[in-house]
């Protein structure tokens, strides 16, 4: 069960069974994909209980308003990504850091990749720039980003200063968010942009090792 799901439900007064953090899954789910799609304007509690089955009284009895739901996609997104970066670490630990980094980055590119969650990130980005409460959501997923991607590179130079590093992993983050951008559904196809993504590996490698 995700952490991010249990979180947003222990703000509720009554206490939820399996059954009901099942429910409350479905209902984070269908918003999931009217955000992605439809963005915070097409996303509403009735088009969400419409999807699933259920009543509005019983979405808002997991989720008192829309807010409070698009602050559980950010977090279950944010979790899941923690989650496999955690994962990438366990499986990994008798390999080099710079072999973990490049794991990491290829699994941020993964994910990104998945339509639902690139329509998200561009929805969560567009609402940041004018709504306080998911500019604060924002930040904080991408500060633990931030902290991961350091942890991986801080030292791997001894050239390179603990402060530099914080400043190269928010350069890499922002590399690999900003791939993105040349994913955009119904944008047409470079041949000259083929082998982007393995030009932003390299990138990544000299941020992290190069003076």
């Amino acid at each position: 069960m995700s952490p991010a799901l249990k979180t947003s439900l222990q703000r509720k007064t009554s206490s939820t069974t399996e059954k009901g953090y099942a429910r409350a899954n479905d209902i984070l789910q269908a918003a999931r994909e009217i955000f992605a799609s439809e963005g915070y304007g097409g996303l509403s509690m009735r088009r969400v209980a419409a999807q699933v089955g259920a009543s509005l009284s019983n979405v808002q009895h997991y989720y008192k308003s829309k807010d409070m739901l698009v602050e559980a996609l950010l977090l279950d997104s944010l979790n899941h990504f923690q989650e496999r970066i955690d994962s990438i670490a366990a499986a990994m630990q008798d390999a080099s850091r710079v072999e973990q980094l490049l794991a990491t980055v290829d699994m941020f590119l993964e994910e990104l990749g998945n339509p639902v969650i690139r329509g998200m990130f561009f929805e969560f980005w567009a609402l940041a720039t004018r709504n306080t409460f998911a500019s604060t959501l924002m930040e904080r997923m991408q500060s633990r980003e931030r902290k991961s991607i350091y942890k991986l590179i801080q030292g791997l130079s001894p050239a390179i200063s603990d402060e530099e590093y914080v400043l190269r992993a928010a350069l890499i983050v922002a590399q690999v968010e900003g791939l993105m951008l040349f994913r955009v559904r119904n944008r047409p196809t470079r041949p000259e942009l083929e082998g982007l993504e393995n030009a932003a590996r390299q990138a990544i490698l000299r941020l992290a090792m190069q003076q």
